[in-house]
């Protein structure tokens, strides 16, 4: 029997894209069908070109279709929408409310994602790091993880993510995350050159938060990591005001100074209701590659004396080795490809944790174990 049409079309309707989970063909993204005997050609177009998601769509068009009788082979072509068809699929995603209306409220978010935000007291102790390899960390556990880049003066998720592209717009409300390491990502420094200034003032800080939580199409994620700045200023207030109740996780090194700047964070948890975690200390030992014995360069204790006085426990003690700077310098967490690393097993150590003291709220899918 001949393969039909709509035989296709039905099939396809199992496919969704993968930043707005609804499927390519309610999203009226199959643009052209051509059938051969067993060849079957379906042309995709895509919200915009050279989507970084590319490779998933043509996996699942051809697994779709494999599974229809009579298909023996599959080609999967691409092409790009138009600015109208942008704003119809725009349209679908925010459920057919009046163009210029909220979406949602960020209540609304926190209601189906668990939201981490990373903190630290001070600059320069490895939060933003720490921020990234968790999220790989996550993602290798089995779950969907996207990444905010709330260190609005001091960003840097771009950089260690390993893709400095700007956020493709839908229409005047939508943007679509920057992807990279299959996590979906947006910063300022996603919307700026690197070495370009921000200068604002707080409220406008608040506001670019608020946009970043609201008018980025993140989907379906179990966590959402906010990398916060340091200390205890505009950003982290906003950000306890706009999410109440949600969890904290802060990042110190051993040494003294830097636990007691970070404990000040923890004062302010207490009075925004936000839980603390618990604590990853950074840096917390060099790894001798010779004599294998741990040299404790920026002392000792400073972690454990932190989460002692915040009523919670030291998650783990990330190595201080190059390997995690390089890797950050270049764009490829340790965690994504070094999983026998000291380093990346103590992020993944990490992650295990917080998926134990902070779990997703909506979870379908059998957790990978590693």
């Amino acid at each position: 029997m001949a393969i039909t049409r709509e035989q296709v079309l039905e099939a396809l309707k199992v496919v969704n894209d993968p930043e707005l989970h609804k499927s390519i063909v309610e999203l009226d993204m199959v643009k052209d069908i051509q059938i051969d005997g067993g060849h079957v050609t379906v042309t995709v177009n895509l919200t915009v070109p050279g989507c970084p998601l590319k490779h998933r769509f043509q996996q699942d068009v051809e697994a779709a279709l494999g599974k229809v009788p009579g298909v023996e082979r599959v080609t999967v072509q691409f092409g790009a929408m138009t600015d109208e068809e942008r704003a119809a699929v725009a349209a679908k995603v925010r459920g057919g409310e009046p163009h210029g209306e909220a979406r949602k409220s960020t209540m609304a978010l926190a209601s189906k994602t668990t939201i981490i935000g990373v903190a630290s007291g001070k600059g320069g102790v490895g939060k933003s790091t720490t921020t990234v390899n968790l999220a790989v960390a996550l993602k290798k556990l089995g779950y969907s993880v996207g990444i905010i880049d709330a260190d609005i003066y001091g960003f840097s998720i771009p950089r260690m993510m390993g893709n400095m592209s700007r956020p493709q717009a839908l229409d005047d409300q939508m943007l679509l995350p920057v992807w990279a390491h299959d996590i979906p990502f947006i910063s300022a420094g996603s919307l700026v050159n690197e070495d370009q200034a921000i200068i604002w003032r707080g409220p406008m800080l608040g506001k670019m938060i608020e946009q970043f939580l609201l008018n980025v199409q993140w989907g379906k994620l179990d966590y959402l990591l906010i990398d916060l700045p340091p200390g205890t200023g505009d950003v982290a207030l906003s950000v306890a005001q706009m999410l109440p109740n949600t969890d904290l996780v802060l990042v110190t090194t051993p040494q003294a100074a830097a636990a007691q700047v970070a404990s000040r964070v923890g004062s302010m948890a207490a009075k925004t209701n936000q839980r603390i975690l618990g604590v990853i200390e950074n840096m917390a030992y060099f790894l001798c590659d010779q004599c294998e014995k741990k040299h404790f360069i920026f002392g000792k204790g400073g972690g454990q004396a932190l989460a002692a006085n915040l009523g919670c426990e030291v998650i783990a003690e990330i190595p201080l080795t190059a390997d995690v700077r390089l890797g950050s310098d270049v764009g490829d967490p340790i965690v994504a490809d070094k999983e026998d690393h000291p380093a990346a097993q103590a992020y993944l150590q990490a992650a295990r944790k917080l998926a134990e003291l902070s779990p997703p709220k909506v979870w379908t899918d059998e957790l990978k174990v590693l």
